[in-house]
C-alpha cells in the first residue's frame, strides 16, 4: 500500500484480499466518505475481546437461497465459481484456506513484531495490540488469495480487524512467499489511524460489504457497535443476482415464460440476444442485436469502483447512482489529468472512459463473470475476438516485434499494496506527447533520451495530429486553477461527444473557477447522462443564490438519489426565507418545498449510512448549520469526537459554531485543544489566527496564519489571510511576496488577484 500523504485522507487496498479502507474525500468544509482508503488521523485503541467468530454464523435469509441451491441447477457456473477470487474473498480460518506460514515464524518491520503459530488446530498470530502489549489472538478468517492474503482477529462490540502484516501469495520465484507489512516505513503506533487494530482497519465498514454476499452491517451508533451479519461469507451467487427465492420457485413452479426476469432481482437477459460481428471489411466488430443493457456494469461496480455508500441497505434491483456516489476524474489523488489510474480506483471509472464502453462492450464480453478469468487468456485472443488480428497484430499498427502485447500499451500497470498489479481498463492510445500524466511508452523505453519516443512517433505517423484534442489539459488547467481553464473546461463540459465521467470533471473543477459558463450549467442540469447532473448539482455552489435556486429545483426530484443527494447539499443554506430576503419574493414556488425537503431527508440519510465514521458526523453538522439548526450542529459534532475524541476537523468545526454565537473564549480553547493534539493541523491554525485578527491581537494572527500557510502553502485561502494581516501589521512587500507564492497554485484565483491589485494600488512597489 502507498503511504498517505501528509496533508489529508488517503490509503488504500488490495482488489481481492484487502481490507477496505475508506476515503473521505475533502472540498471546501465537507468531507466525503468513499469505499477504499484510510484517514491520517488518529483512533482511540480498541479493546481486545476473547470471544470468536463462531458468535457470527452465516444467517439465513428468507429470501436468500444460498450458493449451494443455485449448484442443483447450475452445476458448469458453480464449478468455475468454486476457485474463484470471489469464491475465496472471505474463508473461515482453516487448513483448506489458510494460505500463511504459521510454523512459528517470527516476523519484524520497523518497531513492529509479531509472531505466527498454530495451537490446538487453530491459527494465532502474537502482536501488539490497542494497548500497546503483545497479546496473542486467534485467526478467526481468511480475507482474499491472489496475489496476497489478509486475516481478521475478533474484537469487542462485533468488531473484526485486518492484520496489516499480509502473506505474499506469489510464487516464491516471483518473490512471494513471505509475510509483508503493507505500510512498511511508516512505522505505526497503536491509536495511530492505519494501525491494524484502529478504525481503519475496520472489516465491517471498509471490507465486509464487498467481501461477502448480503451483508447486513447493523451498526449501533449509541453503542459504537456491531452484529454485522451475512447470508454468505463470501461473494456468491446472489451477489452479483440477487436474492434467489423467487427464481427457485420459478424454476420449481415449470419455469413460466410469464414470470419476469426468471423471478430473479437482477436480469443479464438482455445482453444474451445478439453478438459481435466482425465482417469481411471491418477491422473492428460492430454488436448486431438489441441495444444492450448497463445491467453486468451495474452489479460490477460497487465493488470494482472507488465510491461512497448512500444508503445503509443498497438495493440491487435499482441502479448504482442509488444506491453509490462513484469518485471523478477531478480528484488528483486518484486519476492522472488524462484520466488514467493513479489512486486505487479499480476499474468502473477507468472503463466509463473508454470507447469500448461506449460502443457497448461489457464485462462479460472479456471476463468470465464466475471464474472471473479472461475467457481467452492466451496471448492477445481476448482482444483479437473483436480487433482483426491481421490488422492489430501487424507490425504497420504496433512498430514492435511479433510478441508485442496489446495490453503493454493500451492497458497500462500499476501496482497497489507492493504486489498486485492492476490494469488501466480506459484502453487509451498512448499520448507521449502529453504531459502531466504517465508516458506508457517510457515504461519500456525508460533509459531513452526524451526525444526517443517523439522522433518515433514522427517517423510512423508524421506530423500530422493522430487523435482528437485530450481532455488532459484542461483538467490540469482546472486543477491547477490557471487563467485558462474556465474556457477550456466549459468546451470539455459542453462536448457530448466526450465521455460522461470526463464531462463531469470538467462541470466539478469549472465550480472553483472564478468565472463558469451559465449556459454550459444550465444545458447540464438537464444532460441524459447522470454523471454530468451529478456534477451540475455539486456546480450550484458557483452560482448566485437566485440562480442557483431556479436551475437547480429539478434535480431535487431527479429519479437518481446520487443527484439529488448532491443537490440537496448544495441548495440547503438557500431555504426560500433566505432567498425572499434577497429580494425574490416568490422564491418559495421557485424553490419547491417539499422537494427539497425530501431531499435534504435523502441527503441526511446518505450520511447516515457512514454513521460510524466521524467524518460523516462532521458533514451532517456543515448541513445542519447551513440550516441554521445549530443545536443540530453541534450534537453531530459532540458525536464525531466521541467517536474519534482526536478527530480535529471537529473540533475546528466545533469552535466555528462557537464563534458563531459569539464564544471566542470557548472557540479559543478548542482551537489550542486540536492544535495539542495535532499541531500540524492548519485548518486550527488558520482559525486561530483569524480569532486573534477579530479581537485585535494581530501580533499572533500573523503568527497563526503564517504557520497554515506553511502548513499548506497550495491553500489560496490561508495565503490570502495571511498576506492581509501581514499589510495589516506593516509589511507589505511580505504580503506581496505571500500572494505571488500563491499565484503560482492558483494563477486565476480571484481573491488573491484582487488582493495583490489593492496593495498594489496603496502600496506601490519602490522604482
Amino acid at each position: 500500500m502507498e503511504p498517505a500523504p501528509a496533508a489529508g485522507f488517503s490509503g488504500s487496498e488490495a482488489k481481492h484480499a484487502a481490507c477496505l479502507a475508506v476515503r473521505f474525500e475533502q472540498r471546501g468544509n465537507r468531507v466525503y466518505p468513499a469505499k477504499l482508503i484510510a484517514t491520517v488521523i488518529s483512533f482511540g485503541a480498541l479493546a481486545c475481546h476473547a470471544s470468536t467468530a463462531k458468535e457470527r454464523v452465516d444467517a439465513p435469509v428468507s429470501d436468500y437461497v444460498g450458493q449451494a441451491s443455485c449448484a442443483t441447477c447450475h452445476a458448469d457456473q458453480a464449478q468455475r465459481w468454486a476457485p474463484s477470487d470471489h469464491a475465496r474473498a472471505m474463508q473461515h480460518a482453516d487448513k483448506r484456506s489458510v494460505l500463511g506460514n504459521f510454523n512459528d515464524v517470527d516476523f519484524a518491520s520497523g518497531t513492529t513484531r509479531a509472531r505466527f503459530f498454530e495451537r490446538d488446530g487453530r491459527y494465532f498470530v502474537r502482536i501488539a495490540g490497542p494497548d500497546g502489549q503483545p497479546h496473542d489472538y486467534a485467526i478467526e478468517y481468511t480475507f482474499g488469495a491472489d496475489p496476497l492474503q489478509q486475516y481478521l482477529v475478533t474484537f469487542e462490540r462485533g468488531r473484526l480487524q485486518a492484520l496489516t502484516i499480509a502473506w505474499d501469495a506469489r510464487p516464491r520465484s516471483q518473490g512471494g512467499q513471505r509475510w509483508f507489512d503493507l505500510y512498511e516505513g511508516q512505522d505505526l503506533q497503536p491509536g495511530a489511524a492505519l494501525h491494524w487494530t484502529g478504525r481503519d482497519q475496520n472489516w465491517n465498514f471498509m471490507c465486509a460489504s464487498c467481501h461477502s454476499t448480503r451483508l447486513e452491517r447493523n451498526y449501533d451508533l449509541a453503542q459504537d457497535s456491531y452484529e454485522t451479519r451475512w447470508s454468505e461469507l463470501n461473494v456468491a451467487c446472489e451477489a452479483c443476482h440477487g436474492p434467489g427465492a423467487k427464481h427457485v420457485a420459478w424454476a420449481r413452479a415449470g419455469s413460466a415464460p410469464s414470470v419476469a426476469d426468471r423471478g430473479l432481482a437482477r436480469s443479464f437477459d438482455a445482453n444474451r440476444t445478439g453478438g459481435w460481428a466482425l465482417t469481411a471489411d471491418a477491422r473492428i466488430a460492430r454488436w448486431v442485436g438489441p441495444k444492450r443493457s448497463n445491467s453486468e456494469l451495474e452489479a460490477c461496480a460497487p465493488c470494482h469502483t472507488r465510491s461512497r455508500p448512500l444508503t445503509d441497505k443498497p438495493d440491487l434491483s435499482q441502479p448504482f447512482l442509488d444506491n453509490f456516489l462513484p469518485a471523478g476524474l477531478e480528484d488528483a489523488q486518484l486519476y492522472h489529468p488524462d484520466g488514467q489510474i493513479l489512486g486505487e480506483v479499480f476499474e468502473y471509472g477507468s472503463f466509463l472512459q473508454s470507447k469500448m464502453h461506449n460502443a457497448g462492450v461489457t464485462c462479460s464480453d472479456c471476463h468470465d463473470p464466475h471464474s472471473t478469468q479472461l475467457k481467452r487468456p492466451a496471448g492477445n485472443t481476448t482482444c483479437t475476438q473483436c480487433h482483426r488480428a491481421s490488422t492489430f497484430e501487424a507490425p504497420e499498427h504496433h512498430h514492435h516485434d511479433a510478441a508485442t502485447s496489446c495490453i503493454d500499451c493500451h492497458m497500462p500497470e500499476r501496482t497497489y499494496m507492493q504486489v498486485d498489479a492492476r490494469r488501466d481498463h480506459s484502453f487509451r492510445v498512448p499520448r507521449p506527447e502529453l504531459t502531466g500524466s504517465p508516458n506508457v511508452c517510457a515504461s519500456c523505453h525508460a533509459s531513452e533520451p526524451e526525444s526517443f519516443v517523439r522522433d518515433a512517433m514522427t517517423r510512423w505517423y508524421g506530423d500530422k495530429p493522430r487523435r482528437a484534442p485530450s481532455h488532459a489539459p484542461a483538467i490540469a488547467a482546472g486543477r491547477a486553477g490557471s487563467a485558462s481553464a474556465s474556457a477550456q473546461l466549459t468546451r470539455i463540459a459542453s462536448d457530448s461527444t466526450r465521455p460522461a465521467i470526463v464531462r463531469a470533471a470538467a462541470l466539478s473543477l469549472l465550480s472553483e473557477q472564478a468565472s463558469i459558463s451559465q449556459a454550459a450549467l444550465t444545458s447540464a442540469v438537464t444532460d441524459p447522462q447522470a454523471l454530468v447532473r451529478v456534477a451540475a448539482a455539486r456546480t450550484l455552489t458557483a452560482l448566485p443564490p437566485l440562480q442557483a435556486t431556479k436551475l437547480g429545483a429539478p434535480l431535487l426530484a431527479d429519479p437518481l438519489r446520487a443527484v439529488r443527494v448532491e443537490a440537496a447539499r448544495s441548495l440547503a443554506s438557500l431555504t426560500p426565507p433566505a432567498a425572499a430576503k434577497q429580494g425574490e419574493p416568490d422564491s418559495a414556488e421557485v424553490y419547491a418545498v417539499p422537494r427539497l425537503e425530501r431531499a435534504i431527508a435523502e441527503l441526511i440519510a446518505s450520511e447516515l449510512a457512514s454513521a460510524e465514521r466521524p467524518e460523516a458526523h462532521l458533514n451532517l453538522s456543515s448541513i445542519y448549520l447551513s440550516l441554521g439548526k445549530h443545536d443540530a450542529a453541534r450534537a453531530e459534532l459532540q458525536t464525531a469526537l466521541r467517536l474519534h475524541p482526536r478527530f480535529t476537523p471537529a473540533l475546528v468545526a466545533l469552535a466555528e459554531l462557537e464563534r458563531i454565537q459569539q464564544h471566542d473564549a470557548a472557540s479559543e480553547q478548542l482551537l489550542q485543544r486540536a492544535l495539542a493534539l495535532d499541531p500540524s493541523a492548519a485548518p486550527a491554525h488558520h482559525a486561530l489566527g483569524l480569532l486573534h485578527a477579530r479581537t485585535g491581537d494581530l501580533q499572533h494572527a500573523r503568527e497563526q496564519l503564517g504557520e497554515a500557510a506553511r502548513l499548506q502553502p497550495e491553500a489560496a485561502g490561508y495565503a490570502h489571510s495571511y498576506a492581509l494581516v501581514l499589510q495589516e501589521t506593516g509589511d507589505p512587500e511580505a504580503a506581496r511576496s505571500v500572494l505571488n507564492d500563491a499565484l503560482r497554485f492558483h494563477p486565476a484565483d480571484r481573491a488573491l488577484l484582487e488582493a495583490l491589485n489593492h496593495l498594489d494600488r496603496t502600496h506601490p512597489r519602490a522604482e
